[in-house]
């Protein structure tokens, strides 16, 4: 028979353990939320940063000299909401610090010993296909099932509608939009289901459980009646274009969508021709925001392809090596630079020594030249940031400056008029809000293995950033080790490999444990690589 305790009797890592999100940003006050939100930008190592004693949760922020920037505490007091009583040393009152502690005991609460840990799996490298995509399925709905959301409806008349989902551990919300019951036709803007090509994830399916429960089956079985024209992206092994259109149209609108309907576009230009003349008809339409930026991209590699293919075919006889920077490009260099502008978004890992700084630079300004570009964020280790701004002015006349400085100093630099904006990984994650606001046109990652675990927060932080260009630069050969290179490529391209449990299953070779014991099947995936990977050595 379970006991349970008096809240008298309640320690400290029982309050911790029970402690949500909601009521987290309650102890704080009115600022909670906010406070909470940009403290979880923040790199905290478990393991060196946080201490969990019976009475004292204790998380020191190191600063840029290793002494501590400041240090939050946690601990018991009769007086405190909750009996729970935080400090900064450093702040008066409730400060990103304190958020920043409290938002570890949310997000860490199995590595601090706050939950139960997780049932044993099966090793998923060993499951067949549709083993795979069953276990990835049963893993969603259990966390569907099990963590708390906020649902709030747009229209409560119908199932069919679009919804809030917050969740109350984090804070974060995503839009689902729901059109069934089945896989497939229903969206949500969480990066789980734009990478995952099972068609549904935990907001969806938390979703699908609340409306179960909240309208007859009957409601249920009629069918969603769209309403507008809509252009979407449908996740299945790879994501394609596709148009969905209401049952009745009038003739002069069916005329022109009808020949989309039903399959996969590949002729974007064809596309934005038809809703061209659908605006002139007054014919609404929407077009969701993973199909908006699956067709920028699209149109942004097809206007760099001829230019780029014409380069690569003779590098060294190519004008560009003596006119594109300050210094010659050598002619693998310049090949690189077109490489990468031919792909949009690409890693460049050469060996070192090969030059991929001016390769960098010279990406920067041929795609200043040909895609009019504005505003290059470089992401290095911050012992490399003044190697970088030095390179640049080496290699070209553009402005770069620094991010350096206090808090507001900081947020104000990344939107000044500047082409190069050179800061490091730890400072992504404290100014993660302000860099979100820039609309970068080309991010570069130097020593982009330093985003290896893929489930860290810098990777999830990094994988974040938007940008229609992208390059990283690694001198790492990625293959030695295919957890890098996955993290890697999902900044660079997030549907290229696909999610995760099919990558490892398709490329890792595990005993009955799931200990990695080597790889397979790499010449696939050298050749899913070639159009966005390129390495060369000495």
């Amino acid at each position: 028979m379970t006991t349970v305790k008096a809240s008298s009797e309640l320690t400290l890592r029982d309050r911790l353990s029970r402690l949500t999100f909601e009521k987290a940003c309650k102890l704080l006050g009115p600022e909670g939320k906010k406070l909470i939100q940009k403290g979880a930008k923040r790199e905290i190592l478990v393991a060196e940063d946080v201490f969990l004693g019976d009475d004292l949760l204790r998380v020191r922020f190191p600063g840029p000299q290793g002494e501590p920037e400041a240090i939050a505490t946690i601990t018991l007091m009769a007086g405190s909401r909750d009996r729970l009583h935080w400090h900064c040393d450093r702040c008066d009152s409730a400060c990103e610090h304190v958020g920043a502690a409290f938002s570890v005991v949310l997000e860490e609460k199995m590595t601090l010993g706050l939950a139960e840990p997780p049932k044993e799996r099966v090793p998923v490298e060993s499951l067949s296909e549709a083993e795979l995509i069953e276990a990835a399925l049963n893993e969603r709905l259990e966390r569907a099932q099990t963590e708390k959301f906020k649902v709030v409806s747009a229209d409560t008349t119908t199932p069919w509608t679009d919804y809030t989902v917050t969740s109350l551990v984090s804070g974060k919300s995503y839009r689902v939009a729901l059109r069934s019951l089945e896989r497939g036709p229903s969206y949500c803007s969480c990066p789980d289901f734009r990478t995952n090509t099972l068609g549904t994830c935990k907001h969806i399916l938390h979703v699908i459980a609340k409306v179960k429960k909240r309208f007859e089956p009957e409601q249920l079985a009629q069918p969603y009646r769209r309403e507008r024209i809509a252009v979407h992206l449908h996740y299945d092994h790879e994501a394609t274009l596709r148009l969905a259109v209401p049952e009745r149209l009038k003739d002069e609108v069916a005329v022109i969508v009808q020949p989309l309907v039903g399959k996969p576009i590949a002729d974007v230009h064809d596309l934005l021709q038809r809703l061209t003349k659908l605006e002139q008809l007054g014919q609404p339409f929407h077009v969701y925001p993973d199909a908006e930026e699956y067709i920028q991209q699209q149109l942004i590699r097809e206007r760099l392809q001829d230019r780029m293919a014409k380069i690569r075919r003779n590098p060294a006889g190519h004008p560009l090596r003596q006119s594109l920077l300050k210094v010659p490009l050598l002619p693998y260099q310049l090949d690189g630079v077109a490489f990468a502008a031919h792909a949009g978004r690409a890693v460049l890992a050469d060996d070192m020594g090969l030059g991929k700084t001016i390769q960098g630079v010279g990406l920067a300004e041929l795609l200043a030249r040909e895609a009019g570009i504005k505003k290059v964020l470089v992401v290095c280790p911050a012992s490399l940031k003044s190697q970088w701004k030095n390179e640049i002015h080496r290699f070209c006349d553009r402005e770069a400056q620094l991010i350096a400085g206090p808090n507001a100093r900081r947020h104000e630099q990344y939107g000044r008029d500047c082409f190069f904006t050179i800061c490091n990984y730890e400072q992504v994650l404290r100014d993660i809000l302000a860099i979100e606001q820039v609309p970068w046109d080309l991010i570069i990652l130097d020593e982009g293995q330093r985003i290896k675990n893929w489930e860290s927060k810098t990777a999830r932080v990094i994988k974040g950033l938007r940008s229609p260009f992208a390059l990283v630069l690694s001198g790492t050969p990625l293959e030695n080790r295919l957890e890098d290179l996955y993290s890697v490529v999902q900044f660079i391209d997030q549907k290229r490999l696909g999610p995760g449990f099919r990558f490892f299953n398709a490329h890792w070779i595990v005993d009955e444990k799931g200990k990695v014991l080597g790889y397979k099947n790499l010449d696939v995936l050298r050749e899913k690589l070639r159009p966005i990977l390129l390495r060369r050595t000495r």
